[in-house]
């Protein structure tokens, strides 16, 4: 049997009962040359008796059952060493995948021919509100072209997500354990490949505001972003367009370590200190030569952090929370 074009890896970790839709969702596309690998562990997020049932449904849904709870990085490991497709798609059952999606990305690939990895849009959902992916203004300035990262660097700098890109099978390196598991894997695939294509328009769209996967790995913490960014660093490395593509990277880094540090209940308040400190550290060992800041408050923000001022910046962003207030009974 010859494989198919899109091989979705899904590990079946489903906190908010969402699985169901997800995959409802994958057998309503207009393409149908895909198959899906559903992975279940013993995990009680796992609900062993809804993948099986779709198991039973149709012949495109492999159950692969792993004999412990390894959390999602794992799982996706042994999705991928058992999908058979020319390319990867890894989703989480919070996904939403447009009913023309996969026809989308095959008429993009016609086009195109082997990439490594094709980008494309998301949009975000929660509670009733819309709006489209952090990425969507790059995708769409990107062109036709297919090339490598050097040629768009810019792409670097959009979000390190997984799910929002096919990858051909064979590049794809294993994902570490721990929280931000898909940020090496997401940065090191850009990094390597040769042809990279962009397809500018949303295909699925993510039912949850937290950037955060619930079931990381036994013992992840929101300490593992620096970890995993200092992985992409490393792969990034001597790359030959390295210099090119570090600034993008770094600002990238910067954002989302202040984004999680921002978002109520990632980072116990307990430990805001440390991790901003880790974050303050990060900052001046990756800063590239030349940096230049991004401007208005945000340079602010990234000019707090580079000099370690925590409670300057607990009380700059007290001050912006206040005027809002301020603002908003006007």
């Amino acid at each position: 049997m010859a494989p198919p074009l899109i091989s979705v890896v899904l590990p079946s970790h489903d906190r908010n009962g969402q699985l169901k839709e997800c995959l409802d969702a994958l057998l309503a596309q207009s393409f149908r040359d895909f198959e899906v690998v559903l992975v279940v562990d013993p995990s009680p997020d796992c609900p062993e008796r809804t993948a099986e049932a779709y198991g039973m449904r149709d012949p495109r849904i492999t159950v692969l059952s792993l004999n412990a709870a390894v959390g999602i990085g794992r799982a996706r490991n042994a999705g991928a060493a058992r999908a058979r497709g020319d390319y990867l798609l890894f989703l989480d059952s919070d996904h939403l995948v447009d009913p023309d999606a996969f026809g989308a990305l095959a008429e993009r690939l016609s086009e195109t021919g082997e990439v490594d990895v094709l980008l494309f849009g998301h949009e975000r959902l929660h509670r009733d509100r819309l709006w489209p992916g952090a990425g969507t203004a790059v995708l769409a300035e990107a062109g036709p072209q297919v090339g490598p990262a050097a040629d768009r660097p810019a792409l670097i700098g959009t979000p390190p997500l997984i799910w929002d890109r096919l990858l051909r099978r064979g590049t794809v390196p294993p994902f570490p354990d721990g929280h931000y598991d898909e940020i090496p894997v997401a940065h090191g695939t850009l990094v390597a490949a040769d042809r990279i294509a962009v397809l500018p328009r949303s295909c699925v769209t993510i039912r949850r505001r937290h950037t955060l996967h619930p079931a990381g790995s036994p013992g992840a913490s929101q300490f593992d972003l620096f970890d995993q960014y200092a992985r992409s660093f490393d792969l990034l490395g001597a790359a030959p367009a390295a210099d090119v593509l570090r600034p993008h990277l770094f600002t990238r880094m910067i954002r989302h370590l202040l984004f999680v540090f921002d978002l109520a209940g990632c980072v116990d308040r307990a430990e805001r200190p440390q991790f901003f400190q880790r974050a303050s550290e990060h900052y001046r060992s990756h800063l590239p030569e030349g940096y230049r800041r991004p401007d208005g408050r945000e340079g602010v923000k990234f000019s707090l952090l580079a000099s370690g001022a925590y409670a300057a910046f607990e009380v700059a962003k007290l001050t912006h929370i206040a005027r809002g207030a301020v603002t908003g009974r006007r």
